[in-house]
């Protein structure tokens, strides 16, 4: 089981960072990383439909097209986990090449949109005070690592929820007998 937890992980987790590290390695220096949240998201779907297909085919292939609710939940967090950290990697990987510049791009992100909503100074202030607290929090590596790993795990629970639920029934996408 162990092999397939990390042949199904690493195929979504691939599929996710991947393109995220294209993404940032392909950015000209500068250049602020635009990438949509709800894109991000769609291609963290779509990665762990591996969830999906690791608990189907141990279904299929070792317990001969039966499996319990919880052990199909248990085994998408397992390959949802896999993957979460591949995203870890990958997010890390963009980082470094860099220069973490991602930190700066956001604290003042977040200062920029209180200016833009014309907010008071005291607002700015507020704004400015917790921008220079995620530079700080975020240049921990552990800390930031966390907050990656939460980005993509519970949208892995999720699907490993729905997945477990919807194959515990043995005539969802049954497996194909011999001809």
């Amino acid at each position: 089981m162990i092999g397939l937890i990390l042949v199904y992980g690493s195929i979504g987790g691939l599929i996710v960072a991947v393109p995220m590290v294209w993404h940032m390695l392909s950015l000209a220096p500068g250049e602020a990383p635009m990438m949509s949240m709800l894109l991000t998201y769609l291609v963290m779907l779509v990665a762990l439909t591996s969830v999906f297909l690791g608990i189907k085919s141990y279904r299929d292939k070792v317990l001969g097209g039966a499996i319990r609710f919880l052990p199909a939940f248990c085994l998408g967090l397992a390959i949802s986990a896999v993957a979460s950290l591949f995203y870890v990697v990958g997010w890390e990987i963009s980082m470094a090449y860099t220069n973490f510049e991602f930190t700066n791009w956001y604290a003042n992100f977040m200062v920029e949109s209180v200016r833009a909503r014309g907010g008071t100074a005291a607002e700015l202030a507020q704004a400015a005070a917790d921008a220079q607290a995620f530079r700080a929090m975020y240049a921990q590596p552990l800390n930031r690592m966390s907050m990656t790993f939460v980005e993509m795990f519970p949208v892995g629970l999720l699907v490993s929820l729905i997945s477990a639920a919807v194959l515990r029934n043995s005539r969802v996408l049954p497996a194909r007998q011999p001809a």
